[in-house]
């Protein structure tokens, strides 16, 4: 499974079409030209996934929701809905129609690392966003604790 690191912005044709940045590009040579994209569970916006992470994803899924309780299924079958699709000739990805309304009518986009995935934000709502998240620094240490709680290892600090 690929890191992939980095923010980049890019600009979207009428038809939903962007060029992927050839600095995530780079990332990703060790994968074929294949992703998966599916609308984010959390927020206004799409996660793209390489295909070989999601299909681990969703192995990963499999192996903790049983297929016989209807809401392990419900749960299943919502975080794989989701849309193959490749690179085209030109380093283009199209995101599908029925994707397009969650970023809207949007000229210019975000794409934004996790690491693991990339969420693809609608320029403005991924400036709203940021501009109205608070006090990261105090979000931080609540859920990853304070530096001078541990250390990077996890050890305490004296």
């Amino acid at each position: 499974m690929a890191l992939i690191i980095g923010k980049e912005y890019c600009k979207v044709d009428p038809n939903g079409r962007f060029k992927f940045p050839i600095a995530l590009k780079r990332q990703l040579e060790d994968t074929d030209d294949r992703f998966v994209i599916r609308q984010s569970v959390y927020a206004q916006c799409l996660e793209l996934w390489t295909y070989s992470s999601f299909h681990a994803e969703v192995e990963n899924l499999q192996k903790r929701l049983n297929p016989y309780n209807a809401d392990h299924r419900r749960v299943l079958r919502k975080l794989t809905e989701g849309n193959i699709i490749e690179l085209d000739s030109s380093d283009r990805l199209l995101i599908p129609s029925e994707q397009k309304g969650v970023i809207g009518k949007a000229k210019q986009i975000v794409l934004q690392s996790t690491g693991k995935y990339i969420e693809i934000w609608d320029y403005d709502t991924y400036q709203t966003m940021n501009a109205n998240g608070g006090d990261f620094a105090a979000l931080a240490a609540e859920c990853l604790g304070s530096a001078t709680e541990a250390g990077r290892d996890g050890a305490e600090l004296p």
